[in-house]
């Protein structure tokens, strides 16, 4: 086992329980503006419109192929018409709510603070990721996770999206380290796992699901306790 002096984590769906804080989100959402009457016949509908638009839309956000502005502007229009809704009645201020309702919730993964108390005793302990400042910050404050880190490095701080190494090594140079005394933990194969090849930074794949996939991580977990043994 290498000696590791920097663990850098990914955000969403590795902390922070995006799927479970989003769908409570649209589900409120749904409610409060009674999507219903906007031509959206059930929560299904929506919820499942939500997922295949907007992981769209941050795929081609994360290839370069839509900015910040574009992404929110287009997102609820599109998830409307995608779900047989009128996007011509979508309220003004609905991805605003979207935005400040999510970014407020408190779901964590299993055992995330437990692990980031464990470890903030042996290691410095940073955040990689391509979302958004504000969103990022809010998450990260409401969560109750922001008290373990202390570097936040974003897409929009750099200007550069995982796996591009440059936002690996825009992290490197602030800390004044060296790639083979870093460790990067993450869910995405590509942003996380690639990325942190891209950079020579060893991994540690967080797999849940037991998905397959191209790439060979450093290592693999599928539950967040499992870097207690590893680390």
């Amino acid at each position: 086992m290498k000696t590791y002096q920097h663990l850098f984590f990914d955000l969403d769906h590795t902390l922070w329980d995006y799927d479970r804080n989003v769908t409570e989100s649209l589900q409120e959402l749904y409610e409060i503006y009674g999507l219903h009457d906007l031509g959206i016949s059930s929560f299904e509908k929506f919820f499942e419109a939500f997922h295949a638009v907007n992981f769209q839309l941050w795929d081609w956000y994360n290839e370069g192929k839509i900015d910040k502005h574009n992404l929110r502007k287009e997102r609820f229009p599109r998830i409307f018409n995608h779900a047989g809704g009128r996007s011509d009645a979508i309220p003004v201020e609905f991805e605003e709510d979207f935005m400040h309702r999510t970014s407020s919730k408190p779901h964590v993964f299993p055992y995330s603070k437990e692990i980031l108390s464990y470890l903030r005793e042996k290691y410095q302990i940073h955040v990689i990721t391509n979302g958004f400042n504000e969103s990022q910050a809010k998450k990260m404050k409401s969560s109750g996770l922001d008290v373990f880190f202390e570097l936040v490095v974003t897409s929009e701080t750099t200007g550069h999206k995982k796996p591009d190494p440059r936002i690996f090594f825009y992290a490197l140079k602030k800390l004044n380290a060296q790639a083979e005394h870093c460790l990067m933990i993450g869910d995405n194969p590509l942003s996380d796992i690639l990325g942190a090849q891209r950079a020579a930074i060893d991994q540690v794949f967080f797999n849940p699901e037991g998905k397959i996939i191209d790439l060979q991580p450093t290592y693999e977990i599928k539950h967040l306790r499992e870097l207690e043994s590893l680390l």
